[in-house]
């Protein structure tokens, strides 16, 4: 065995794998006691990805993975290459002839929020998640756990000046949308369905003014309650599933 090989385990972990890079999973051990529609369904989605399936019981896999929490579920993996730069995947995107979805975060500071954003921005579809180095939450083991797998499949790029990567995004015709509280327009009048950097601040302090100036536009989130503003995770999935739902209405009919 590869000594670059490692465990993931549980549904989410292990699905987001096979689904993002099946050549690097080496074989999947799965509760063949296990008989319910979650298990039938992953079970077929591995098959179908062509991954080496193995039937353990409870107690291999609990021992595998060095917890109980594993749902029945654990992979050998290796570790993945992850796109080099920001540059790249942009690149690659664009090869592909794939309209960019980006979620753009200023000043979140909070492991748990940043692990929360990572999960509802590959829930969505997003491309990558970017934030300053300075006034961000670097990927440690609070972000991992709370992010549930999207940490390891969502590209994550930490970068030295923000305002100037947002201006490069601007060079790529990558529309930049910034929210705000106070923004004229709402969050349903924006057109996402163009290349989107979507910009979102810390809850109640919102971006720096350096982001809110450099971004193209600014809508807000309609607030209906008493609360001023939401959560920066919540608030994001809001916006990235707007964009999705602009997109693609097919898209939100499960495969």
């Amino acid at each position: 065995m590869a000594s670059s090989s490692k465990v993931i385990f549980g549904f989410h972990a292990v699905s987001v794998r096979i689904k993002m890079a099946p050549a690097s999973v080496i074989e999947v051990l799965f509760d063949a006691s296990r008989r319910d529609a979650r298990m039938k369904q992953f079970l077929s989605r591995a098959q179908e990805a062509g991954v080496r399936l193995i039937e353990a019981d409870g107690i291999r896999l609990a021992k595998l993975a060095g917890s109980h929490g594993h749902q029945g579920v654990a992979a050998r993996v290796d570790a993945v290459t992850r796109t080099q730069s920001l540059d790249d995947l942009l690149d690659e995107l664009d090869a592909a002839g794939t309209v960019p979805l980006l979620l753009v975060l200023d000043g979140i500071t909070d492991p748990h929020n940043l692990g929360a954003c990572l999960r509802v921005a590959d829930g969505a579809g997003a491309h990558a998640v970017i934030a300053p180095k300075d006034h961000a939450a670097g990927i440690n083991a609070t972000v991992a756990k709370v992010a549930s797998g999207a940490a390891e499949s969502m590209p994550y790029f930490m970068v030295t000046n923000l305002a100037r990567t947002l201006g490069e995004l601007k060079e790529r015709n990558i529309w930049c949308v910034g929210t705000s509280d106070d923004a004229p327009g709402t969050l349903y009048q924006c057109d996402m369905k163009r290349p989107l950097a979507l910009v979102l601040g810390a809850e109640g302090a919102g971006m720096r003014q350096l982001t809110r100036k450099t971004c193209d536009e600014l809508v807000s989130i309609p607030m209906a309650g008493a609360v001023e503003s939401l959560n920066v995770s919540v608030a994001s999935g809001v916006c990235l599933y707007e964009a999705l739902r602009q997109r693609q209405p097919a898209a939100l009919s499960h495969h």
